[in-house]
């Protein structure tokens, strides 16, 4: 097996708990701006860390006086915004346990959550949360109170702990030692009901200690970001943790739709997205530099961007003739996109799924350094990530300080660390099955380099194997495939199959747009679109210049478009985008059907 563990570089005391973060920053600098709000007329205004430190006292005494213990489970329901850093950070103040959950979930997931959790209250955001909740509130008899963030609801909570004295606060925020639980975050799941990951204070104390002192350039209190990621979402969750210790000032998205319009009024030094964001502002380029006719000299600067980037990489560095290429597509095309990204963005983290070579030599050939990183909800997010002055494009880089990584003999990586979970809640059994002594099996198929950086090449129980024996990872031919502007969704199929194929689903958004720069003036469905000859024939190209990149055995030999979007609403995602396979497959068995029918 090859492994390797990474020393801490700081380790905290046993007694301090995840509010030590917030109270170090405090201390630091009680006037430094840590978060930026929306106010109504649409302008940002500054709220200072001792400001933000106020708010979370005066809620978490409000707690405290509804009855809230140390160590009893405080739920928390909302979009990404202000409001949801202050709530998590006010109950672990109160001395209880978080337990997020997706705004986008059902009745029955959030019955299952709040059931299994054993959570006593619950914050909601709205309304329409609040009418979910009364659907199942029968059902919930230790669910005593339940608040919501846009009503009075709110505000009387802030008001009702001033009987609340400081040294009673001070007796429940330190209760909890770096040893006990701070949160059970519940998988998205893609079958099955979710799974409730332990993670306890030291997950987030020291594990957000260390990666300040690794990636420096980012985790400082220099920079600025805008959050639109979900905060249920532990890599959301995490990273906002990370902004509160390190200072960085975060403002707060809940629509992903405005980031585009928000961005260069914001001017973020950083942003934390995933993937498909990435493609999303290529494609867009691209498709805007068609529709003004300069879609050749863009894909000429992209080429040239990502030439300039391998380069880097080289002894040589960049030929004098790439360097003029690129200084002068910098003033046509790429300070143009930086501008559109709000103009200050220099770093991003991206997570979740692959990024991939092409758009990660693209984006830091346009000035912007993308760091992939890589984790799971049992390892509090980021155990592996890339370094701003040691990249290795297309590889999600090396283990965090603090984090042990190994390769085992079938090629699955084990993790081990200060932010690897404790356990899985009340299920003993998953916990076993998913532990070697203190190695954490994760369930991805991987490689490591003679760096120790890491390739994350699939899912151990998502691999196909076909009629023929041949073992094939779908992720690494999705990912190429779904960067294309047509292309929403990906799923390769051909497990017992005699070939590999596909199931593609169209992007809503870039269809019309396409269509247009193409000559197709009629206005046409989704479903429509899917079965016009002119997009079958793009996406025979695509999938034909995806598949010179593999063996016969692993290429698509056949797929179908699908009519309809694949969404968390369509039942066929997650609520961190994973593609859940089977629902797909059990639903769309009749194009599955179609493809294999004449093999």
């Amino acid at each position: 097996m090859k492994s390797y563990d990474v020393p801490v570089l700081v380790e905290s005391p046993a007694n301090l708990n995840s509010t030590d973060l917030l109270l170090e920053r405090v201390a630091h600098n009680p006037n430094h701006a840590l978060f930026s709000k929306k106010a109504a007329d649409g302008t940002w205004k500054d709220v200072t860390s001792a400001e933000f430190l106020d708010e979370v006292k005066t809620l978490a005494k409000g707690l405290i006086a509804a009855g809230i213990k140390p160590g009893q489970a405080v739920a928390l329901m909302s979009r990404t915004r202000y409001e949801w850093t202050m709530i998590d950070f006010a109950i672990w103040f109160a001395g209880a346990v978080v337990v997020p959950i997706y705004e986008s979930s059902s009745p029955s997931q959030m019955e299952w959550i709040l059931s299994d959790s054993d959570a006593v209250a619950l914050f909601v955001e709205n309304d329409e949360h609040m009418a979910r909740f009364e659907e199942i509130r029968g059902k919930l008899p230790r669910v005593n109170s339940v608040w919501r963030i846009e009503s009075s609801d709110f505000t009387e909570l802030h008001t009702s702990g001033a009987k609340i004295s400081d040294p009673d606060l001070e007796v429940a925020r330190s209760n909890a030692e770096m040893s006990d639980l701070a949160t059970i975050v519940y998988t998205s799941g893609t079958t099955g009901n979710p799974k409730g990951c332990e993670l306890t204070h030291k997950s987030f104390v020291d594990h957000c200690k260390n990666a300040a002192l690794e990636i420096p350039e980012i985790a400082n209190d220099k920079q600025t970001t805008l959050l639109f990621v979900p905060l249920a979402h532990i890599l959301g969750r995490y990273v906002a943790v990370l902004c509160v210790y390190a200072g960085i000032k975060v403002g707060h998205l809940p629509d992903t739709k405005t980031v585009g319009a928000e961005l260069p009024g914001y001017q973020p030094s950083f942003l934390l997205a995933v993937p498909r964001v990435f493609e999303k502002v290529y494609n867009n380029a691209e498709l805007k530099a068609e529709a003004g006719g300069k879609g050749k000299i863009f894909r000429t600067a992209a080429q040239v961007a990502i030439d300039y980037s391998k380069a880097l990489d080289t002894k040589e560095g960049p030929a004098f003739a790439l360097k003029l290429k690129h200084t002068v597509f910098d003033k046509l095309v790429y300070s143009k996109l930086r501008h559109a990204m709000g103009g200050k963005v220099r770093y991003a983290i991206s997570g979740g799924a692959p990024l991939g070579e092409r758009l990660g030599h693209f984006f830091r050939g346009i000035g912007l350094i993308v760091l992939e990183g890589y984790g799971l909800t049992e390892t509090a997010a980021a155990a592996v990530i890339g370094r701003v002055s040691w990249q290795k494009i297309g590889k999600v880089g090396r283990a965090l300080p603090g984090t042990g990584i190994k390769i085992a003999d079938d090629g699955e990586v084990w993790l081990r660390g200060i932010n690897v979970m404790r356990g899985y809640w009340r299920n003993e059994a998953a916990t076993r099955e998913a532990f070697e002594g203190d190695w954490f099996r994760s369930g991805d198929i991987g490689e490591l380099d003679e760096d120790g950086f890491l390739t994350i090449t699939g899912r151990k129980k998502e691999i196909l194997v076909t009629a023929g024996g041949k073992n094939v990872p779908p992720a690494p031919i999705e990912d190429p495939l779904r960067a294309h502007p047509l292309i929403g969704q990906v799923v390769v199929i051909g497990d017992a199959k005699p070939f590999i194929a596909a199931l593609i689903s169209l992007d809503p958004e870039m269809v019309p747009v396409w269509l247009e720069q193409n000559g197709i003036t009629e206005k046409l469905t989704l479903a429509e679109a899917a079965k016009h000859p002119k997009i079958r024939e793009e996406l025979q190209v695509a999938v034909d210049a995806v598949n010179k990149k593999f063996s016969q055995a692993e290429q698509i030999r056949a797929f179908e478009i699908l009519d309809v979007e694949l969404t968390e609403a369509s039942g066929h995602l997650t609520p961190s985008l994973k593609i859940k396979r089977g629902q797909v497959l059990k639903d769309f068995t009749l194009q599955v059907d179609r493809i294999y029918a004449n093999a």
